[in-house]
């Protein structure tokens, strides 16, 4: 059970954020190494292991501490959450560790704000080049082409080259095509490639942190460092969301893309700096390896690729995860990329109003998360069996969307600002996945999480390419929001609830290779 530790009042917290990713998406429940609860985070930093490091100086963080190791799987031997006085000290002073783990939160941030900025700007767009609502569907989706196709490459390629090199590869790519969007939209090909690159590179930024922060974070601090860099991701979506549109207004929607774009390339040439404060060998002691030679990393490239592929998909729970994991991207890519519109056409809201309401989901699914969390923790620490927590929480992600939904597309007669909390309400629930899909690949092979995750983050992108687009097809033949973006999103909630309560399991499983 987590348990926070007061401190005074003048210490200042730089991070500590949860995030629900879609598509997330990017969020790595696997990286947890948590059976009861995502948020049993079971991480501790040891004062006694960094005083030579910080002799001299002023403390520069002493993080959270937990009664427990990480990895812990016996009853409920996971630590108590908890927070000791944390000091900032000089830049040159902080760690290499810490100094990357920011600047890769900051990425993230940058990333989400890369990945939401079309969602305004599209409006604009549409009215100048004359786009029907198919074509601004397709111009929307094809970002998921490129996120959905570069995942797994993305965490072969770190495997090889290092998060760190990747990742700067992947901000660079995508905020170059984001500053190229308005040089190439009246060239309809040279658009869709552009956001396709800009999907390249922000799918390959998960798997590169995430071996960043294997590769660099000592076990204690890991799950510490795994909130702080993917909770910049709903940091972004706020972002911009807040941004757009004072932006376009202002200087045309075309600023948006040449400023968040130049966000990633100033990122960039920073990132540079701080990655040769410290050569990565100093940080041995911290690190699991030193850097590897081309042919070990071929070698264990090679050795990676041989998993239990066969019994994956022999496996009901494993489809069971899939199917679940395609329904909710389905729901929340479309709502991402289509809401937006829909406040200012449907609802009648100008443009900043449409991006301030859309805001809102994002914001209070942070406090659901947090609720659900700890939830569904408080149901396994009094005896409740595992796999039914997972279904509880996993049907509260599914039905409250729909059933939400169902009620925005009936004419009620409702004002706008009720249909917006309605519709809110029913996505921030919808973070109760969290403590459900998420964990679930933990709980039946923590050996092979990453890979299963992997497996149902790709399936789970396939909505934003195929949903995104639909929708717009479908508004521009039924000209009904109701028939074309919440109708396919509540059959897919619904099914997907049959789905996860008949086969959804969270009993571990023995995957055997086949040799």
């Amino acid at each position: 059970m987590a348990k926070l530790v007061s401190f005074p009042a003048d210490t200042s917290l730089p991070f500590l954020s949860h995030h629900k990713f879609n598509n997330n998406r990017f969020f790595k429940p696997s990286l947890l190494n948590s059976r009861s609860g995502c948020s049993k985070i079971s991480c501790s930093i040891k004062e006694k292991e960094n005083l030579a490091e910080r002799k001299g100086i002023s403390s520069i963080i002493s993080g959270l501490r937990v009664d427990g190791e990480l990895g812990e799987e016996s009853g409920s031997g996971f630590g108590k959450l908890g927070f000791e006085k944390l000091n900032l000290g000089t830049w040159k002073s902080v760690p290499l560790r810490y100094k990357l783990i920011g600047t890769t939160s900051l990425a993230f941030v940058i990333c989400n704000m890369d990945k939401v900025n079309l969602s305004i700007a599209i409006i604009p767009m549409s009215h100048q080049f004359g786009w029907s609502s198919s074509v601004a569907g397709l111009v929307q989706s094809s970002f998921f082409w490129g996120y959905a196709l570069s995942q797994l490459p993305g965490g072969w390629l770190s495997k090889i080259f290092g998060g760190r090199e990747i990742l700067q590869f992947g901000v660079l790519v995508w905020s170059l095509a984001t500053a190229l969007v308005p040089l190439v939209a009246g060239f309809m090909p040279g658009l869709v490639l552009s956001r396709i690159l800009v999907g390249i590179g922000e799918g390959v930024s998960p798997s590169a942190a995430t071996d960043l922060i294997a590769r660099l974070i000592p076990l204690e601090e890991r799950s510490r460092a795994v909130s702080f860099v993917f909770g910049g991701l709903s940091v972004g979506s706020v972002l911009g969301l807040l941004l757009a549109p004072p932006l376009i207004e202002s200087f045309g929607w075309e600023s948006v893309f040449y400023m968040f774009g130049m966000f990633g390339i100033v990122w960039f040439l920073g990132f540079q700096f701080v990655a040769k404060d410290q050569p990565l060998t100093n940080s041995a002691p911290l690190s699991r390896s030193q850097p590897k030679s081309w042919e070990t990393s071929m070698e264990e490239l090679g050795g990676s690729l041989n998993v239990p592929w066969k019994s994956f998909f022999e496996s009901k729970a494993v489809w069971a995860m899939i199917y679940a994991h395609f329904c909710g991207s389905w729901g929340h890519y479309c709502c991402l990329s289509w809401l937006p519109t829909y406040f200012s056409e449907e609802l009648n809201l100008n443009l900043t109003e449409a991006a301030w309401v859309s805001v809102l989901p994002p914001l209070a699914s942070v406090v659901v998360t947090s609720f659900a969390s700890q939830f569904a923790d408080n149901l396994i620490a009094s005896g409740v069996e595992t796999t039914v927590v997972r279904k509880i929480c996993q049907t509260i992600a599914f039905l409250s969307p729909a059933a939400c939904m169902i009620l925005s597309s009936i004419d009620l007669g409702l004002p706008p600002w009720e249909v917006v909390t309605i519709l809110t309400g029913g996505l921030a629930l919808s973070s109760f996945a969290l403590s459900g899909l998420y964990c679930t690949h933990q709980d039946i092979s923590p050996e092979y999480a990453s890979i299963l995750l992997g497996i149902t983050n790709t399936v789970g992108a396939v909505p934003g390419i195929v949903g995104v687009a639909l929708t717009g097809y479908l508004l521009d033949t039924t000209h009904s929001w109701g028939m074309s973006l919440f109708a396919p999103s509540i059959f897919f909630y619904l099914t997907g609830t049959i789905v996860w309560l008949a086969f959804a399991s969270s009993k571990p499983q023995s995957f055997k290779k086949v040799d």
